[in-house]
């Protein structure tokens, strides 16, 4: 078993992550020590925490990564990320028009202080 400060290290999940994940159950220690506190983590604790990390990168909420962990069997991961991805993609296309628009701006000559 792990302590936080360990298992922080080996997930790259801070301290006070991992305490807020096991406050709203999203992750909690498979044992704490009633004389200190301290909390534990196990090996299935890490490929949880693994998976927490990778989730967080997709842009996952914290209720869609309750409700990933919460479905034990993982069924409906692989539609989830590829749900996320579509909205990503359609994020990126958005701010590639966005970015179009600013370069037709400048093409415009407004702003430009070359003009005087």
């Amino acid at each position: 078993m792990y302590k936080v400060s360990e298992f922080s290290k080996m997930t790259g999940l801070s301290k006070e992550t991992l305490r807020y994940y096991a406050d709203i159950g999203l992750l909690e220690p498979v044992f704490i020590d009633q004389n200190n506190k301290y909390r534990y983590y196990d090996n299935n604790s890490y490929l949880v925490a693994r998976l927490l990390v990778y989730l967080r990168r997709f842009n996952f909420t914290i209720q869609e990564m309750l409700a990933v962990v919460n479905d034990e069997s993982f069924e409906n991961l692989e539609g989830l990320i590829r749900e996320k991805k579509k909205a990503l993609e359609a994020e990126v296309t958005r701010l590639q028009e966005i970015i179009e628009d600013m370069d037709d701006f400048f093409e415009l000559g407004i702003g430009d202080d070359t003009n005087d």
